[in-house]
């Protein structure tokens, strides 16, 4: 673990956060969720929000595909997604809907995230984001495709764009290292 530098669950609970919080609304698959949640320990986020029927840790499931991240990335439970949609742009946040809809964004002419506190929130895997939590959303966001299916599995698509959310963090990060 020392050769690889990573952090403990102390270090990590500690570390200053990316301003992301990702929200699965009703989310079938608690594999899924842990696999969420392993993508925000690997992206130092703030947190990922459940709502609705998803399943939340303390979970079997979530523990084997999270592999330890459901200890160290915040995790909280709201009943509907209205509340933590409210509770998040209380605090400051922009909050997009991972879907593809009229007038989406496409991830790649997304403006500038950095040092803006975002959230998103992905959907159940076969029907998306509802049409009442879009309405809530700042926009939508849409990840490009070309195949025929249009879709990816949440996981996936939270991978993709929390990638791009986070690059250019990593980038600064990276810069600061080499230099030093």
């Amino acid at each position: 673990m020392d050769e690889l530098n990573r952090k403990t669950i102390e270090e990590f609970r500690g570390a200053e956060k990316l301003p992301i919080i990702v929200v699965l609304e009703n989310v079938r698959s608690a594999y899924n969720v842990g696999s969420v949640l392993r993508t925000a320990d690997a992206f130092l986020l703030q947190a990922v929000y459940t709502t609705g029927y998803t399943p939340h840790p303390p979970h079997k499931q979530i523990d084997k595909t999270a592999l330890g991240a459901h200890e160290s990335v915040h995790c909280k439970h709201f009943e509907d997604t209205k509340s933590a949609i409210a509770e998040l742009k209380a605090d400051g946040f922009t909050v997009y809907a991972a879907e593809q809809a009229q007038q989406s964004i496409l991830l790649h002419q997304l403006k500038a995230v950095d040092e803006q506190k975002i959230a998103v929130v992905l959907g159940n895997e076969v029907s998306g984001v509802e049409q009442d939590t879009i309405h809530l959303c700042d926009g939508c966001i849409e990840i490009p495709q070309f195949g025929m299916k249009h879709s990816l599995n949440i996981s996936v698509a939270a991978g993709v764009l929390l990638w791009e959310f986070v690059k250019s963090s990593f980038m600064k990060l990276n810069d600061k290292s080499t230099v030093e």
